[in-house]
């Protein structure tokens, strides 16, 4: 572990230091590619049973999609992460054992869950993410694991997104992040002797437009020795997109692996042109030495593009001088922000309540926020015609760092009609701040205010609401209590939303709610419901005593049969078994 480790830490360390002193980035990107080196002998090589177990643990700790709650599938996936790691590697091996066209039929024939999700994107904005049926969602991650490990050694440092690490709980370096790659383009500016000109520009719908097959080709030259990974992803890639033989679906994992996978190849190509180059993702920042090699640069950039059937998208291509360059980074950066924004927007806010150091780590952050004036802050956010995204969020995660009346203050501020309406970019983080305020018996006495607040909410701001996302993180914070005017709203909801993954939400706060009448009216339908609900109810269930039970004991084989894989081989009941079996001890 400490060979791992040690290179990217000099690395990180020649990183910063080059960027203060105005050095060369030579020495970052040979230090980098020792790294590298080191990797290729570390890791392993093709698909095993450590790839699947690495990405149920990543599901178990953050979730299966970075825009949704976490529900109950992923509880199951983390406290059964060993046993479905162990189902998925038999179901490799057991494609792998099947000749080209008997991979092709068998994925083709499976019935995987996955439901394409509407969700914010910025203050006016939308896009589409997708929740993919658990098991699925575990084994084409654990296919991406592979894929990253076999990738990793490869890159360029220049290629800051989701950089692979070899082990814990987090597939990608936290440290590379879209604010460090903007960092690194104006450490390297700096750095430069003489004129420059930057080219700023980025890749135009370009989760959508990634073409399967290329995708296949380029994992048959990674996989030589395993064939039949390359179609099974392709096949998989294909059901998720509705038969589409192009578009990753957007938020997990896997997706941001296959298109790191398909910019390698643009990465390449940039380097072997001679161009100086950055790159987060699909954003990309060309550094040239004069305006003719910027627009030759734009120009190598399209082309190789192109090949992939990709285009820039022009509204967003731009070319600056460097100084205009480094002032607007600066500036897009915050760094003539006041101190007190400076150090919100700094403060790591992920805290683990199951660490070692849960209390130290709380007492920690705590008194990192009690002296920053969030109620001035969402005033001046306020008054800007586009309040900052990422500020709104942060003082969303705060919430429960906050005394209790000051919290308070707060969640009344964010969800007041007009406010809620200019925030409503931040709703995801706003209602997981509430949530988990709403969670925590610390904040008793300022429940019942909270849920006033909260009820309110689908009348004043009810078209926020008709956006997939913004309504399950609703729910989330509605399951915590059962009101008058939630159970109506719940209640109308299900009945009328096209959505399964909205529809579980419902159930689940009827679960929390020992809803009787509500159980009842969904198991009556329980032949005519979707796995997904089926499952969902098996869990609400557990809260009728006797007549749950019942329920569990009578549908039990039926349930068998409609949770099943599809895989025509001896494991085939085999997630519908630990599901029931992970029901039975769960409470």
């Amino acid at each position: 572990m400490g060979g791992r480790g040690s290179p990217k830490q000099q690395f990180e360390v020649g990183r910063r230091s080059d960027s203060k002193s105005g050095q060369s980035s030579t020495g970052l990107i040979r230090s980098y590619s020792n790294y590298q080196y080191i990797n290729h002998f570390v890791f392993g090589g093709d698909v095993e049973q450590r790839h699947f177990k690495r990405a149920a643990v990543d599901v178990g700790v953050n979730g299966d999609n970075d825009t949704l709650p976490f529900d109950l599938d992923i509880r199951f996936v983390k406290e059964r992460q060993d046993l479905l790691a162990e189902l998925a590697n038999k179901c490799f091996s057991s494609l792998e054992s099947m000749n080209k066209d008997a991979v092709r039929h068998t994925v083709n024939s499976l019935e995987v869950f996955s439901e394409r999700l509407l969700t914010p994107a910025g203050p006016a904005g939308f896009r589409i993410t997708t929740k993919i049926h658990p098991f699925w969602n575990v084994y084409i991650n654990g296919l991406a694991v592979a894929i990253a490990e076999k990738l990793e050694p490869s890159r360029s440092p220049r290629a800051h997104s989701y950089r692979f690490v070899g082990d814990g709980a987090k597939l990608f370096d936290l440290r590379r992040s879209w604010r460090a790659f903007r960092e690194a383009c104006v450490a390297e500016c700096e750095a430069s002797s003489g004129e420059l000109y930057v080219v700023q520009t980025d890749i135009s719908s370009f989760y959508e437009h990634i073409y399967h097959h290329r995708i296949e080709g380029f994992l048959n030259g990674l996989f030589p020795e395993t064939p039949k990974l390359a179609i099974q992803l392709d096949r998989f890639l294909s059901k998720l997109a509705s038969g589409r033989s192009f578009g990753l679906p957007v938020g997990g994992q896997c997706s941001r692996v296959l298109a790191e996978l398909v910019m390698q190849v643009v990465d390449t190509a940039l380097t072997d042109h001679g161009i100086k180059w950055h790159r987060y993702v699909d954003d990309f920042v060309l550094i040239t030495a004069s305006q003719a090699e910027a627009y030759q640069a734009v120009a190598t950039l399209s082309n190789v593009l192109a090949d992939l059937g990709l285009s820039l998208n022009k509204s967003k291509t731009t070319i600056l001088s460097g100084r205009h360059f480094i002032d607007y980074v600066r500036t897009q950066l915050g760094s003539d922000e006041d101190s007190a924004t400076i150090s919100l927007k700094e403060i790591d806010l992920r805290f683990d309540p199951y660490s070692d150091t849960a209390l130290e780590d709380y007492t920690a952050l705590r008194g990192l926020v009690e002296h920053i004036d969030l109620q001035k802050m969402l005033k001046l956010e306020l008054e800007k015609s586009v309040p900052d995204t990422f500020l709104v969020a942060q003082i969303g995660r705060t919430l429960r760092y906050q005394e209790p009346a000051i919290a308070l203050k707060l969640v009344e501020a964010l969800l007041a009609p007009a406010n809620l309406h200019a925030f409503r970019a931040s709703w995801s983080t706003i209602m997981r701040g509430i949530a988990a305020v709403r969670d925590d018996e610390q904040f008793e006495t300022i429940f019942e205010g909270i849920d006033s607040l909260l009820d309110e909410v689908a009348i004043h701001s009810s078209h926020l609401l008709t956006v997939d996302t913004s309504c399950l993180h609703y729910l989330r914070a509605l399951r915590y209590r059962k009101t008058e005017k939630r159970a109506q709203f719940v209640s109308s909801l299900y009945r009328s939303t096209q959505s399964v993954i909205i529809k579980r939400a419902c159930i689940d706060c009827w679960r929390i709610w020992k809803d009787f009448a509500a159980f009842m009216q969904v198991r009556n339908r329980w032949q005519i419901i979707s796995p997904e609900e089926q499952r969902m109810l098996w869990l609400c269930s557990k809260s009728f005593d006797d007549d749950g039970k019942n329920f569990r004991s009578q549908e039990k084989r039926s349930a068998l049969r409609y949770w099943a894989l599809g895989m025509t081989v001896n494991h085939e009941q085999e997630f519908a078994e630990a599901f029931i079996d992970w029901a039975q001890s769960w409470s």
